[in-house]
């Protein structure tokens, strides 16, 4: 029995391995060819209609929703995923309060979204900006950045001296802090009854809107897929710079890190601000999409889901964070027929993933040489039983 183990342990890590060393042994053409066909496949992925491959389509489902929804809110969460991860995977630090964020974004473009506003009027006129709805709607997505990384650091200052447990019971108050604000604020975010209305960059949802309505979802998948192809390569250039060779030292050890060096407390609430901006503009699209917000959409049984999909994929590895993203928004879809089972099913396939691979789906070349070497000594060493 031991051998079987070991042998399967060692068969996945030769798989994870070898399909990483392929590709960094091609050329640079080679590899920028692959990366171009990915990205085609993603632009093309509304439109599907392969044979063979159309069962993915979760439209034809009975009560399904439309496929092209489903794929916005895939990509949302990738979105999420990655911004989670800078904070988790390459910081080291538990947060379970990530939809505080998320909520942010999406009430900073309801409350802020609208010519009329007084904030949006003051930064139009400073900078001579043209009084447009797509203007505006440029001008709510950094008023969400912008006051998401400031919610950011404001938790962050306090409460990075915490570790482990604590800080994650810390951050998960400040989730439900949010929500519970936007909850009692009625004289500002209405309150339970929420707020609809919410404008895309054509304006408030109405006939009048050519592509960024609530009825095709196409263009708000291909806007949601660019931010996130943008924030993919802004997140991995930081990822190989100093700041993220700091995160890796803080996370290993944060007393090592600090002897050598490093400051951990400026680098976490470096890696607090950058993933909370990431959140903030997970829930911008978020609520421009949906255009309709309440507090109820933003609970911790939601922000749990969050850390999941960083847990399930491979914490520290953005392939495998993007791709736990994918399977927890369209597996639910997927499974739409079950109608009330469909989360039992859910909820076993996520039991066997962990029981099978604990660290991931694909997790980060560092845990994969763990297993390598763990197998190298598993050799050495004779079995005693």
């Amino acid at each position: 029995m031991i051998d079987k183990i070991r042998s399967a342990d060692r068969r996945r890590v030769s798989v994870l391995t070898s399909v990483g060393d392929r590709w960094r042994a091609l050329t640079k053409w080679q590899q920028a060819l692959g990366l171009a066909a990915f990205v085609a496949i993603l632009y093309y992925l509304p439109l599907l209609g392969i044979p063979g491959l159309t069962w993915l389509r979760t439209d034809s489902i009975q009560g399904g929703n439309n496929w092209a929804g489903v794929l916005f809110v895939c990509a949302i969460y990738v979105l999420v995923a990655i911004g989670l991860n800078v904070v988790v995977g390459l910081a080291g630090l538990l947060d379970l309060g990530y939809i505080g964020f998320f909520a942010i974004g999406a009430y900073s473009v309801a409350l802020f979204g609208s010519v009329n506003s007084p904030v949006v009027k003051w930064i139009q006129q400073e900078f001579d900006l043209p009084s447009t709805w797509a203007v505006t709607w440029a001008i709510c997505l950094f008023i969400a950045i912008v006051l998401t990384m400031i919610s950011g650091v404001l938790l962050g200052w306090p409460t990075l001296r915490l570790r482990g447990d604590y800080l994650a019971i810390v951050t998960l108050g400040f989730g439900e802090i949010i929500r519970i604000v936007a909850r009692n604020a009625t004289g500002v975010t209405n309150g339970p009854v929420g707020i609809s209305a919410i404008p895309g960059p054509e304006g408030a949802p109405s006939a009048d809107n050519k592509y960024f309505g609530l009825i095709d979802a196409k263009p708000w998948y291909w806007l949601a897929i660019t931010f996130v192809l943008i924030m993919v390569f802004l997140v991995r250039r930081l990822e190989h710079s100093r700041v993220g060779r700091a995160w890796l030292a803080v996370r290993e050890d944060e007393d090592a890190a600090a002897v050598m060096g490093v400051y951990p407390f400026k680098f976490k609430l470096w890696a607090f601000a950058i993933g909370a901006a990431l959140g903030g503009l997970s829930g911008f699209l978020f609520g421009s999409r949906n255009a309709f917000i309440d507090p109820t959409q933003f609970n911790a049984n939601l922000s749990i889901l969050f850390v999941a999909m960083v847990v399930v994929g491979g914490s520290g590895n953005m392939i495998g964070v993007s791709l736990g993203a994918v399977l927890l928004a369209y597996l639910p879809e997927r499974f739409r027929d079950f109608a009330d089972y469909r989360w039992l099913v859910f909820g076993l396939a996520m039991v066997l993933v962990m029981i099978l691979r604990p660290q991931g789906l694909v997790p980060s070349r560092r845990r994969a040489r763990e297993l390598k070497d763990r197998a190298a000594e598993a050799e050495e060493v004779p079995a005693r039983v």
